[in-house]
C-alpha cells in the first residue's frame, strides 16, 4: 500500500462536567463524548525521502512540528526508525479551535494511516496508548462512538450508540481559549453540575427527548457570560426547532439536536439568515463503530 484517504470525524460533548482542579494543574472531567459525521480528509501517500510534507486547504494552519498530524507522524517515525516520508494533504471541514477535536482527530487519523501505509501491526488500543501523548482526545478519536471520559479525558468506557438523529453546527466567528475557559471555571457549592450518570441512562433508554433536556455543559458558565453570542445562537436553534442545543467542549461551537431531517434543514437556513455564524453544517450522529 503506497497511499490511504481517510475521514477524521468530528466529536461534541453530549454531557461535560468538571469535577475539581488537580494539584498538577489538571482539571478532573467527566464526560460524553459522540462521534458525528463532520469530518477532515486526509490523504496519505509514502514518498521516498524521510520527511513529512503537510498540504493544506487552510493557509493559516502551520503545517510543520506545531500541528498535530506532523507529530503523529513523527512519533511513530521515530519509534518504528521508518525510512520513508509522507506526504498528507489536509482537507479541514471541521471548525479549528472549536471545542470539537478537529486537531485530535486529525493526529488519530494519521496514527491509523501510519500503522497500514508502513504495517506496523499495531492494534487499536497501541495506537491509543500512544495517541494520548498527543493529547487527551486522540485516543478517543481512535475508538469512536459513544464514549464516557474521565480523568483528563483519557480514561474511557464504551456507552451504548447514542440514538441517531440530526445534528446542527455552528460556529460563530470568534475564537475561544480552552486555557481562559478552564482558568476562570469556578468550582464551589453554587456550581450547577450536569447530571451525567442520568445522561448515560438515557442514552441506554434510546429517550431523544430525555437526553436533548439532560444535557449540560459547566464550561457555558465561563463562555456565554464573555462571548453571549453562544447564547444567542443557542435561542437561535430552540427557535428554529431544536429539542435541545449546547456548547461543545470549551466553545465557541454550538450543536443542536433535532428530531427530523426536514426541521434540521429548515433551522440550517435560519441559522445561516440569522449572520450569527459564520461556519453552519447538518450533519448526523456516528455510532456504529465499523461505518
Amino acid at each position: 500500500m503506497d497511499k490511504i484517504s481517510l475521514k477524521a470525524l468530528a466529536k461534541i460533548n453530549l454531557g461535560l462536567d468538571v469535577i475539581r482542579r488537580r494539584e498538577d494543574g489538571y482539571h478532573e472531567v467527566k464526560m460524553i463524548m459522540q462521534t458525528i459525521h463532520l469530518f477532515d480528509r486526509l490523504d496519505i501517500k509514502k514518498i521516498a525521502e524521510p520527511k513529512i510534507v503537510i498540504k493544506t486547504n487552510l493557509s493559516f494552519l502551520p503545517v510543520n512540528e506545531n500541528n498535530l498530524v506532523y507529530k503523529a507522524g513523527k512519533l511513530l517515525m521515530d519509534e518504528f526508525s521508518i525510512r520513508e516520508g509522507v506526504e498528507v494533504n489536509l482537507n479541514k471541514k471541521i471548525p479549528v479551535a472549536a471545542g470539537m477535536a478537529g486537531g485530535s482527530t486529525d493526529a488519530a487519523a494519521m496514527l491509523y494511516g501510519m500503522n497500514e501505509l508502513f504495517d506496523l501491526k499495531l492494534k487499536k488500543n497501541e495506537l491509543m496508548e500512544r495517541g494520548v501523548k498527543l493529547g487527551a482526545d486522540v485516543p478517543y478519536c481512535l475508538m469512536r462512538g459513544t464514549a464516557l471520559a474521565e480523568g483528563i479525558g483519557e480514561k474511557l468506557t464504551a456507552l451504548s450508540p447514542m440514538v441517531k438523529c440530526p445534528v446542527l453546527i455552528a460556529k460563530p466567528q470568534i475564537s475561544v481559549s480552552t486555557k481562559f475557559v478552564y482558568q476562570n471555571l469556578k468550582l464551589d457549592e453554587t456550581t450547577l453540575h450536569p447530571d451525567i450518570n442520568r445522561l448515560i441512562l438515557d442514552i441506554e433508554n434510546k429517550e431523544l427527548s430525555a437526553i436533548a433536556e439532560h444535557m449540560g455543559n459547566v464550561l457555558e458558565t465561563v463562555t456565554i457570560p464573555n462571548y453571549p453570542i453562544i447564547d444567542e445562537i443557542k435561542k437561535q436553534m430552540i427557535k428554529s426547532g431544536a429539542i435541545g442545543a449546547m456548547m461543545s467542549g470549551s466553545g465557541p461551537t454550538v450543536f443542536g439536536l433535532f428530531s427530523d431531517e426536514e426541521t434540521a434543514q429548515k433551522a440550517y437556513e435560519d441559522m445561516l439568515t440569522s449572520g450569527l455564524a459564520k461556519q453552519v453544517y447538518v450533519t448526523s450522529i456516528y455510532n456504529n463503530r465499523r461505518e
